[in-house]
């Protein structure tokens, strides 16, 4: 993309902000670019947040039905996901999905609950129970 290209329609979901590109100048040359982004990256950017609550909601309602831990719901709540959530932790993702189920996060040490309640932002209490 020549920085000519370079979007500047504007993309509301970055709040004012700029973003880096990278562009060809006249000489050919990779040069960093400030974006204000485009309406087609604004519109993804929506639906994606949409379907992330979306899936919140839903982890809420399994929680209250006791078929899900809060794990789940703080989880799509930070905006993360199994995958995610285990690279920041550093528990395999298998271990992550079953501390998902109740009565496995139940049985959780505090050193285990400390280190989720650590990735999402919490104290050990707060990821105990739903908002």
């Amino acid at each position: 993309m020549d920085i000519e290209g370079v979007p500047q329609e504007g993309n509301a979901t970055l709040a004012g902000h700029r973003k880096l590109m990278y562009a060809r100048d006249a000489e050919g040359r990779s040069v960093a670019v400030g974006s204000r982004g485009w309406e087609a990256e604004e519109i993804v950017t929506r639906h994606a947040i949409e379907v992330i609550d979306a899936q919140a909601a839903e982890a809420r309602e399994r929680v209250r039905a006791g078929a899900a831990s809060p794990l789940e719901y703080w989880m799509y709540r930070r905006r993360m996901d199994v995958a995610l959530l285990s690279q920041v932790t550093g528990f395999w993702q298998w271990r992550v999905r079953r501390h998902l189920q109740p009565r496995h996060f139940a049985a959780l040490p505090l050193r285990h609950l400390a280190r989720y309640a650590e990735a999402l932002g919490l104290d050990v209490q707060q990821l105990r129970t739903l908002p």
